[in-house]
């Protein structure tokens, strides 16, 4: 065999040998030879001897089919083979998927060095999001908020700084966490609030959460508790009714203790005092419409301003006798009072109900008779008043008891004379 014959033929057995040296997975360069029938690119992989095949779907996101000459020379992964034998096999080629390799090494090394990344929330799914960060990543529910988030759909469109939390590359896996990121961000806002929250401080916070014994108001980097009592001075049966979540609202600090993460305080007392100015609010003799909202064995507790209750006494209830104010009032029930009395040192109205009716005809001062009238019984005065503790009304059980006793002492002193 010629020397010519003998070169040739190792040139064929070096090309074909050449094809085992592309791999899947490898980085090559391929230069355009044509474009088929279906716009897919046909390119000779440098440096090989064989051919592969970019599909448009597998340009990356800056080139497009149009573009590209032929003779053109473009970075590509192959992604796998096509054909099985040495001769006429090729390869599947992609510029996309390269593009996706060096998104998944940039963020594999923001990963190892702890630095965080910048996302946007493309869509809201069953138990997370899913963000765009050149590849999808997937936040969960878990690790959006460092409190439960009860709609997902908020944050749609929105740029995130996340954590990277778990990453895989074959498996196209990136876990994601902005919890970790408010918590960060909390925390140090909470060593400010440190040195700079006292007890007495009037500050605004947002309501962060509410439940059925108050509500949480995020103070910066750290919640603090408003309890229902300290709410409104008027009473609030559920936080929910007068408090929304995000609500800004102005509070007053009544405690600080850091070591237990422990704040209370009180949007009644940034309020003014509803007993402020009653005189003039509520002057003796003026005629004021109420709500009944208490009713206790000695007469009604009347809310005739948001704060402000006063008492009608069973005896100021009606001309006729009654045996219990649940006869004729409904707690609820709005009705008009007349002011009998003011006390402010004391926070105390005495109202009537009877003074805005006639009496009925016939109905005189009682007929002095012979007969001594019977003191009020131990067991009445012994019987329970409920719900009515001296702070809150005002009015003591001595006070009532000792309304009576003088009463009875002065018809003793009628029958005496």
């Amino acid at each position: 065999m010629s020397e010519n014959a003998n070169n040739d033929k190792n040139d064929l057995l070096n090309a074909l040998n050449s094809v085992n040296e592309v791999k899947v997975g490898d980085v090559v360069t391929g230069e355009v030879l044509a474009k088929d029938d279906n716009q897919q690119l046909i390119v000779g992989i440098e440096g090989s001897g064989v051919e592969g095949v970019v599909p448009p779907r597998e340009l990356s996101s800056d080139q497009s089919v149009d573009d590209i000459k032929q003779g053109d020379k473009l970075k590509l992964v192959v992604t796998s083979r096509i054909g099985s034998d040495k001769e006429g096999g090729s390869f599947l080629l992609s510029s996309k998927r390269l593009e996706t390799r060096k998104v998944w090494d940039e963020l594999a090394e923001k990963s190892k060095n702890g630095e965080t990344i910048t996302a946007k929330v493309s869509q809201a799914v069953k138990g997370g999001l899913v963000v765009d960060a050149g590849v999808r990543g997937f936040v969960p529910a878990s690790m959006i908020s460092d409190h439960y988030v009860d709609d997902l759909n908020q944050f749609k469109g929105q740029d995130l700084e996340l954590k990277i939390i778990e990453i895989d590359p074959i498996e196209n896996r990136l876990i994601l966490s902005h919890k970790a990121i408010v918590q960060a961000a909390k925390a140090e806002e909470r060593e400010k609030l440190m040195q700079t929250l006292h007890e007495g401080d009037i500050v605004e916070g947002t309501v962060a959460r509410l439940t059925s014994f108050g509500a949480f108001v995020d103070l910066g980097g750290m919640d603090g508790l408003v309890h229902v009592s300290q709410i409104a001075y008027e009473r609030v049966d559920k936080p929910s009714d007068v408090l929304k979540v995000g609500q800004t609202v102005k509070v007053k600090v009544l405690s600080v203790d850091f070591d237990r993460n422990r704040i209370s305080l009180s949007i009644k007392q940034t309020l003014p005092e509803p007993w402020d100015g009653i005189e003039e609010k509520a002057p003796v003799g003026s005629v004021l419409e109420g709500t009944v909202k208490r009713l206790v064995d000695f007469g009604a507790f009347v809310e005739v301003f948001p704060g402000v209750e006063g008492l009608v006494h069973i005896s100021q209830i009606a001309h006729e006798h009654i045996d219990t104010p649940a006869d004729v009032l409904k707690v609820g029930e709005k009705i008009k009072v007349k002011v009998l009395d003011v006390d402010t040192d004391r926070k105390r109205l005495a109202l009537s109900i009877k003074a805005l009716t006639d009496a009925p005809e016939g109905e005189d001062k009682p007929k002095k008779s012979n007969k001594r009238p019977s003191r009020p019984s131990r067991q009445s005065h012994n019987r329970p008043i409920s719900n009515a503790p001296e702070e809150e009304t005002g009015f003591t059980l001595g006070d009532i008891i000792g309304d009576e006793l003088k009463k009875s002492g002065n018809n003793d002193d009628d029958d005496n004379k």
